[in-house]
């Protein structure tokens, strides 16, 4: 067994950081398998193009001959599963995409990793690593006053995606409890940072109060949610992959509960600040509210305590020193953002937000 990583999903948001990440403070060579659906982008790992210590694989999870060479091949300690349909509205849309490679594909994954560690000798058995990325979504919605998600909170998924996300969460630890496979789930909450694809909120809203565009806001904004800078995140997981305990799980929080409304509002004025107001406006002008998304969860929450207590994980950003570098970031990278704001991105869209006045701009 070599020292390799596959990463699943390694071209979108969230993989992506964590490769840069981990090339940079680990030795371990990494394998990124990616399908390259709409929200991949292999441009965000331009940099490690002349890396002998990463290697890109075009290909699915649900492809289980691929899976299997690529496996043999490679003969990794470790595969950390990204690869999901992570967008809410999407799954709302067209659910069938969430069910295939949420479910189907993470069971296709697990079986080949079975089949794979099977054959291992004893000593590899005990050090290879089957490292799940989930979502606070699983756990449903919070009252004002409940107590933060923790590891034990039941699951009450209130959308085709957190429920696809929380079957294969169950997959994962079927797989443990049944074969024995070393598994690690962790569940986070919303991630924001560089190389967010912009139909979340947070890139939308500095991408649109740059170019003056309405900036469109569900129900009455009042939905909280518990933010987490994505690097990190990308640190916690490889602190789990390193010192969790095997059939565990871990909730990774960045303690930032925001209403969305605030999120929109702090994002203008940086924007205003950093990018110039147009006109004499503020782009708080430019604030939209629309119909409410079905079934939309009012508040989450994590409770990080246990990933901090026992492992020694804690976030390093606050939530107003991430948004600074992010805004920043997605302002200063026009040409990361034209690449991936394509046709079929302004096509959805105008499909998804349909109802906004089309008069609401600053020019």
């Amino acid at each position: 067994m070599d020292n390799t990583i596959v990463v699943t999903g390694g071209a979108g948001f969230i993989g992506s950081n964590f490769i840069l990440q981990r090339v940079e403070r680990d030795s371990a060579s990494i394998v990124n398998l990616d399908k390259l659906t709409y929200a991949g982008n292999l441009c965000n790992l331009r940099s490690l193009s002349s890396e002998p210590r990463y290697e890109f694989v075009h290909g699915d999870i649900a492809d289980r001959s691929l899976v299997h060479s690529l496996l043999e091949r490679r003969k990794p300690r470790a595969i950390v599963h990204f690869a999901a349909e992570s967008h809410v509205d999407r799954s709302i849309r067209g659910p069938d995409d969430f069910i295939r490679t949420n479910v189907d594909g993470t069971f296709a994954l697990l079986e080949e990793t079975r089949a794979y560690w099977d054959g291992l000798a004893v000593q590899a058995r005990d050090k290879f690593r089957f490292l799940h990325v989930s979502t606070d979504e699983v756990y449903g919605s919070l009252g004002p006053a409940d107590s933060p998600f923790s590891e034990t909170k039941a699951y009450a998924p209130n959308s085709p995606y957190a429920a696809s996300k929380a079957a294969s969460d169950h997959l994962v630890r079927a797989y443990h409890h049944t074969y024995g496979l070393p598994t690690l789930t962790t569940n986070c909450s919303n991630n924001y940072g560089r190389f967010q694809f912009p139909e979340k909120l947070i890139p939308l809203v500095i991408l649109n109060a740059r170019d003056g565009k309405p900036l469109p806001v569900y129900g009455d904004g009042q939905n909280v949610r518990d933010w987490l800078y994505v690097e990190d995140h990308c640190a916690a997981i490889a602190t789990v992959l390193r010192q969790g305990q095997v059939g565990q799980t871990y909730n990774v929080g960045g303690w930032n509960e925001k209403r969305n409304i605030d999120i929109v509002e702090t994002i203008c004025d940086i924007v205003d600040e950093m990018a110039g107001r147009r006109r004499t406006e503020s782009r708080r002008e430019l604030i939209t509210f629309v119909k409410d998304r079905p079934g939309h969860d009012r508040r989450y929450a994590m409770d990080a305590t246990k990933i901090e207590r026992e492992l020694g994980w804690r976030p390093l950003e606050t939530f107003e020193s991430g948004i600074q570098k992010t805004v920043r970031w997605y302002l200063e990278n026009q040409d990361w953002v034209r690449e991936v704001t394509s046709g079929s991105y302004r096509q959805w869209m105008e499909t998804q937000y349909s109802s906004v006045t089309k008069e609401k701009h600053l020019s």
